[in-house]
């Protein structure tokens, strides 16, 4: 160590380094490319070729990785502590070889994430668009269905869109198609918007899955989408998927397919802090768009949902570790 900390014993640790120092990494966590002593890997998945308006969310983990470095080591109201508890690291980007091929772009996520899981790494991912979830559900899923709770202004059970069945309007349709996703325990939080087919979600409900839209979320409440995403997941093993344009775009203007009226930032934390006990194997933050951001808000309010979403990660790992046999 060429600075010591001579005052400060917690310095040694460097997650407890002053707020603006250091190399970013996701919440200043480790660095490294190596598969040994990680139990949950934070990955980058910048990639925005399914992206069917505005581009530029490749450019997302950098931003979010950087926000991140603002957030400390505890959770202030689960008392959760992730990285006292588990091995959390930053495994780097999950950079795309052919970008211009949507199909062989995410044959190339999928083969990344197939190895991480194959070391029994939980992973989280920033994204890149929406459509990345695809292949990571097909590594995280290949031992079968997975439910999911979906937090989103949109479905994204689309179809074909200008000649192709993969972008980020579609994933969860393709998932079920797949046999990735169990749609009667997948259920879809925040939905609103506009839309040119009046059957642009049909497939979500036909296939079984629970739409909640963002009226019945605003006249409800964040504790009534809890516990009904609680419900419709059940005890199963569950994904958890967080697009940054569920909140509204006061909150989150750095998007690519805003949506008036959507979910608070706190509306949101609650949410998720709701969440604890689901049997939750991997989940992701998406979407977020640097060049449409305004002061790293939307970044900051993503950074600040993936670490609820690590804690959850971290919870239901350690339920699971306690399960194994000794």
């Amino acid at each position: 160590m060429i600075k010591p900390p001579r005052t400060y014993p917690d310095f040694h640790d460097p997650q407890a380094h002053p707020r603006y120092t250091g190399i970013a990494t996701f919440f200043r966590t480790e660095a490294t490319q190596s598969l040994r002593d990680v139990d949950i890997g934070i990955i980058g998945v910048p990639f925005d070729g399914g992206v069917t308006h505005r581009s530029g969310t490749r450019h997302g983990p950098r931003s979010v990785r950087e926000q991140s470095t603002m957030l400390r080591r505890m959770n202030a109201i689960t008392r959760v502590a992730p990285f006292a508890t588990a091995r959390v690291r930053d495994l780097g980007d999950c950079w795309i070889e052919h970008p211009y091929e949507i199909q062989g772009a995410l044959k190339e996520i999928e083969t990344f994430y197939r190895t991480v899981t194959g070391a029994g790494i939980v992973p989280l991912s920033v994204g890149g668009d929406h459509s990345i979830s695809l292949p990571i559900l097909r590594a995280v899923a290949a031992g079968g269905p997975v439910g999911m709770i979906h937090i989103d202004a949109h479905c994204d059970t689309g179809d074909d869109y200008m000649g192709s069945r993969f972008h980020h309007g579609a994933p969860f349709r393709r998932a079920v198609e797949e046999g990735l996703l169990d749609p009667a325990r997948v259920i879809q939080i925040g939905i609103r918007g506009t839309t040119n087919d009046p059957d642009m979600w049909g497939f979500s409900q036909r296939s079984g899955m629970r739409v909640l839209p963002m009226e019945e979320f605003d006249d409800k409440g964040w504790r009534y989408a809890a516990e009904e995403a609680r419900r419709i997941a059940g005890s199963g093993p569950t994904y958890l998927t967080f697009d940054i344009d569920s909140l509204d775009p006061s909150q989150a203007p750095g998007t690519g397919t805003p949506e008036a009226g959507g979910i608070t930032a706190l509306q949101a934390l609650r949410l998720l802090r709701e969440l604890r006990g689901i049997d939750f194997v991997g989940g992701d933050l998406v979407e977020v768009s640097p060049p449409f951001d305004l002061g790293t808000l939307t970044a900051f309010n993503g950074a600040s949902m993936l670490f609820e979403i690590l804690c959850l990660l971290t919870e239901a790992w350690e339920v699971r570790q306690r399960r194994q046999p000794m």
